[in-house]
């Protein structure tokens, strides 16, 4: 499914594509055709199909499309300031990568950090990426969220903001192209998958809250 408000998000690259595919047919016929490839695989990035979140009011879910990367007992040092379980989730080229909210609940926090461009896939991304922190926070608990760009993605997006109220599996946001998402989970919560799984986007569920 393509929704007007993320296909938004790459107008100047379809713009760009369609140029050279264009010019590209007085070249020659199959540089045109390349570029209308990358213009249909374009697309297929920013497809953003609906989602059904589970109705149980205790589970946690995914907050992006990927594979679980690795999982850890971590410091969290922005928002609560405590020690959490971080759920790390990468997203390939060819996951969605629209990003949802693990519960329902009022986004509290949202901090926007410059940083590099490294691998997603790199120990040093989580500390020395360009970074958007979300917190959402419920009766139940608070969830932080850490959106983190990567080598190919470089453009961070938030489409809430701070005082919202957001159902579970509500869209918040987006990453351009490869990236990861981190979900931070309080210690007591019961954890639901392990390092290697592929998760949903506001639809998997990654744990229950106690």
């Amino acid at each position: 499914m393509l929704r007007p408000q993320t296909l938004k998000e790459g107008r100047w690259i379809f713009l760009v594509l369609v140029i050279f595919m264009l010019a590209g047919w007085l070249a020659s016929p199959w540089i045109s055709a390349a570029f209308l490839a990358l213009i249909i695989y374009t697309l297929a990035f920013f497809r953003d199909p609906e989602r059904v979140a589970p109705a149980d009011p205790d589970a946690v879910v995914a907050a992006a499309d990927g594979v679980v990367a690795d999982i850890g007992e971590i410091e969290e040092p922005e928002v609560l300031r405590a020690s959490m379980r971080r759920v790390g989730i990468f997203l390939s080229v060819f996951d969605v990568h629209t990003n949802r909210a693990p519960v329902e609940g009022r986004v509290i926090y949202r901090q926007h950090h410059e940083g590099l461009c490294l691998d997603a896939r790199s120990e040093h991304c989580s500390t020395k990426n360009e970074a958007m922190t979300w917190a959402f926070e419920n009766p139940r608990a608070t969830i932080v969220v850490r959106q983190l760009t990567g080598a190919i993605a470089r453009r961070i997006v938030g489409w809430s903001n701070v005082g919202d109220e957001l159902r579970k599996g509500e869209r918040f946001g987006m990453i351009r192209f490869g990236s990861r998402t981190e979900v931070y989970l309080p210690l007591d919560a019961t954890l639901l998958v392990k390092v290697g799984d592929r998760v949903v986007g506001g639809q998997s569920v990654i744990a229950r809250l106690s």
